[in-house]
This record gives C-alpha cells, structure tokens and sequence, in this order.
C-alpha cells in the first residue's frame, strides 16, 4: 500500500484516534497520519491486533501504533516488556509505519538498554519516543539520549499538562534537537491554539486528539448498577477538517 504523510502548509498534523472508526475520520478529515491506540480516556495503550489489522486496511496515510501495554507510569515489568515487543514484531508484519513507545527509570531517566532492544527491534519503522518524556527529570539530557538511541521524533507538551503551557521548553527543545529530531507539540491542540503554537515554538508537526464524546447508545438504564454505559471519545472529522483549514490558511 501506498502510504502518503502530506504536509499542510509546510506542516503536518497528526490525529490520536482511538478506534478503526476515528482513524477512518482523521483521514477523511484530512490528517497527514494518525497515532492509533485505544482506551483513549485513560491515556491510550496499545490496540488489539484486530484493530490494528483494522485500521491498516482502511487508512492510506501514515500509521503509527502506539507501545504501551497499561496506564500509569512508563517503568516496565519484565513481562510488559516481552508485550510490548511482541506488539512491536506484529505491526512491523501488519505493515505499520511507526510505533509509539517510551520507557523510563525510576529515577526520571531514559531506559537506555530497553528503549535501544525496542529501537532495534522496530526499525526500519518510525520510532517515536511518546509523552513519557514529559516525565523525564531534565529534559535537555533525556533530549540528547532520545537522539543517541535513534529515534526520529518525540511528542511532548513541554512538560506541562498542555502543549500551550509547555511553549517556552518546546521552542527551546526544537533549537537543541536542531534537526536532529523531530519534536511535536501534542496535549490540548486544538483550534484555538494550534497556529500560535506553531509560530511560537517553530514546530513542523502537530498532534491532536480532535475528539468528542458520544453518549452512550443504550436505551434501557438500570438504577441499580453503576457504570458501563459511560459515553465514549472518538475522532471528529469536522474537527480535524477545522485543524487541517486553518493550517493551510496560516
């Protein structure tokens, strides 16, 4: 399959989708690729093998899977670790063209000796070091190790809860990285920040989650039991269309 990552303006936009659904709508939309996970309201960990199965039949832009095998810190056991290589090997064989991964120490630091196994092992698929590097104690040296293991991007908001936050850090991470890495702004994009932030920091590539929540489908409600019929996210297309217009109109 031909898979095309088109630039919008000089820039590309990357939509977090959380099902085979949403990724179809970033596309449709008109997203320059997809990072594609589920569980989204819990931070997003790694979809089935069905639905990555899915989403690569449906989509001909970039794919890029995301590696995590739980919520909550990014310190691994030995078993989540043989997970997440498994899931590595299966999206190398599905045909993705990324994965999405990070992992840390205790301390703060890089995991050097896991992250460069799981660099080696996906390659030559894009590697991109995820928001566990907003969990990095110093961020200009866990920069300098993304880069030493190989990794081609990194989506980080700055350290902060939201990219328009974390401004300062990321401009000043993109002068550091100096073309050596790519860093994208992610974590609160959306209309009303995306190009400020863009003009602020310098980035080439923005990501967004472009979500909305949908109530629940079930007409029958038992006041007995709590939740399950919770509303869900997914991807808006209107939402990644108003982000796509006005990047080309920037």
């Amino acid at each position: 399959m031909d898979v095309i990552e088109k630039e919008i303006n000089g820039i590309k936009l990357e939509i977090c989708s959380n099902s085979s659904y949403s990724a179809l709508q970033a596309q449709l939309g008109g997203a320059s690729r997809v990072e594609f996970c589920q569980n989204l309201e819990n931070g997003g960990i790694t979809p089935s093998y069905g639905q990555i199965a899915r989403a690569r039949h449906l989509l001909h832009i970039g794919m890029h899977v995301l590696i995590r095998p739980r919520g909550g810190d990014f310190v691994y056991s030995d078993e989540e670790f043989e997970e997440m290589k498994m899931d590595i090997s299966f999206c190398k064989q599905a045909g993705c063209n990324g994965v999405v991964f990070g992992i840390l120490s205790p301390d703060g630091g890089v995991d050097h000796a896991r992250n460069a196994a799981l660099v080696a092992l996906a390659k030559p698929m894009t590697v991109v070091f995820h928001r566990a590097f907003d969990r990095t104690q110093n961020p200009t040296e866990a920069l300098e190790d993304v880069i030493a293991l190989g990794f081609d991007r990194i989506l980080t908001s700055g350290l902060r809860n939201t990219a328009d936050e974390g401004q300062e850090l990321l401009r000043e991470l993109i002068v550091q990285a100096d073309g050596r890495i790519e860093i994208m702004p992610g974590a609160g994009v959306n209309a009303s920040n995306i190009i400020d932030l863009i003009r602020k920091t310098g980035a080439k590539s923005v990501h967004s989650s472009a979500k909305i929540s949908v109530k629940s489908r079930m007409a029958f409600e038992s006041d007995a039991l709590d939740g399950m019929n919770e509303p869900t996210w997914q991807t808006s297309r209107e939402l990644v269309k108003a982000l796509k217009e006005l990047l080309e109109a920037h």
